[in-house]
């Protein structure tokens, strides 16, 4: 179970060993067979489940404490299993098992004039460090997306999921062991001390390749500002729903409520409803409706609140705040250019949807805003590397180098060259 470092055995010394050990598994993983990655998976699904009662049961000792310390409904839900969320982790489980193994793989071939055949390949990236909070599954997402990418991995959990995430990672390691892969590729650190997220920001002795930090704002700040590796990452999920002139009102209603009040806590959900300021009058008091009915809270500008009375007034900064609850922020604008103006100037670059007909108002929302994930005529909450038929995902990247949006086993490799000759010397 959780380990206290005694006097004898800094977190330092501990966290040293985990990325020796690490490091050490990532070789005979990078070259295993696909068949052999996936005999792990598909034994690690099945440990899930045999292992139901055991993960319910650690997981209710870390509901009882997260409600004891007055967590949040939203975080309170990300914490929660269920026996559908068990089986639903298994299966993501099984989904990832049956991909298509991305090491080896060939992105491109050519040749040159002078007879070199020339392959750019996809190999694993060696060691990921993860990094987060409250979801439990995660545990079992990063590990398997991790195995099947051929890294090994050291997973930090945080202390209010950390008996749930121990039960998980038993299941792993028994699948682990099922295949003959090293138990080492897939590591929970086992103490809660906040110092060992500070040594996995050092790297680790060169150990550790890359860190993708999945949590609150908090946390990934001090990823961002602190690691002296690599990072994937993305700091919040502010993300914004456009509804067009030119929309369809019963789509806009539909998507609307989902993007939002499906489910709250999660980094893909609509914090902002920007609408076009020609249909106000006509289609905002129906959408307003069925947010409020469905139990939102509305923060608006006058505009909005001439039409919709219930409405809070909005200050400044509700534009820039992710709420991870049942509230949105809703604002008038002037078409296609007052989206893009707003949505530019308060956007994480996460996730944003546009709910339109006019294919130019689409082809501009595409063009002209920078965001990881872009949507039309669809919720914000597809924003999910399973969704997307990744399998699952580690987290969503919002930066612009190597990895952006969901995080799945493509984006979990690197590449190679492969260049084959003939005798050939360069003049």
């Amino acid at each position: 179970m959780l380990e206290r470092v005694d006097a004898k055995t800094t977190v330092a010394d501990l966290m040293a060993e985990i990325g020796r050990k690490a490091r050490a598994a990532a070789q005979p993983l990078s070259i295993a067979s696909p068949d052999r990655k996936t005999a792990a998976l598909i034994a690690m699904a099945e440990a899930i489940e045999r292992r139901e009662a055991e993960i319910l049961d650690a997981n209710r000792k870390d509901v009882a404490s997260g409600e004891a310390s007055g967590m949040s409904a939203a975080m309170l839900d990300r914490l929660k299993l269920d026996e559908k969320r068990v089986a639903g982790i298994a299966e993501s489980i099984r989904t990832i098992a049956a991909l298509t193994d991305p090491v080896g793989s060939v992105i491109a071939e050519w040749d040159r004039p002078n007879g070199l055949h020339i392959e750019r390949v996809r190999t694993p990236l060696g060691v990921v460090g993860v990094i987060y909070e409250s979801r439990p599954n995660v545990t079992a997402d990063a590990g398997a997306l991790c195995l099947k990418s051929g890294n090994s991995v050291i997973l930090r959990g945080g202390s209010d999921s950390a008996h749930s995430s121990h039960a998980i990672h038993g299941a792993l390691i028994e699948g682990l062991e099922a295949a003959g892969l090293p138990r080492d590729a897939i590591q929970l650190v086992p103490t809660t001390d906040r110092a060992a997220v500070g040594e996995m920001l050092k790297g680790l002795d060169g150990n550790l390749d890359v860190i993708i930090p999945r949590g609150g704002k908090s946390l990934v700040a001090r990823v961002q500002a602190e690691a002296r590796v690599p990072i994937f990452a993305h700091l919040e999920g502010l993300c914004h729903l456009y509804i067009d002139a030119s929309a369809d009102l019963a789509m806009a209603r539909k998507i609307a409520v989902n993007a939002k009040m499906r489910r709250t806590g999660v980094c893909g959900a609509a914090e902002t409803l920007l609408v076009d300021r020609g249909i106000a009058p006509a289609d905002l008091l129906p959408l307003l409706n069925d947010l409020s009915a469905a139990g939102c809270e509305i923060r608006a500008e006058a505009d909005v609140a001439g039409i919709f009375a219930n409405a809070k007034p909005a200050k400044e900064e509700d534009w820039s705040t992710e709420y991870l609850d049942a509230i949105i922020s809703v604002r008038l604008v002037d078409g296609i250019t007052g989206a893009i103006d707003h949505i530019n100037r308060y956007s994480s670059h996460h996730t944003e949807a546009v709910i339109a007909e006019d294919p130019k108002v689409v082809d501009r929302f595409f063009n002209e805003i920078d965001s990881a994930i872009l949507l039309h005529n669809a919720s914000t909450q597809f924003a999910d590397g399973g969704e997307f038929g990744m399998g699952a995902e580690i987290g969503i990247a919002t930066g612009k180098m190597h990895a952006r949006g969901p995080v799945g086993v493509e984006q979990l490799t690197s590449f190679k060259y492969r260049v084959r000759g003939n005798g050939q010397t360069r003049p």
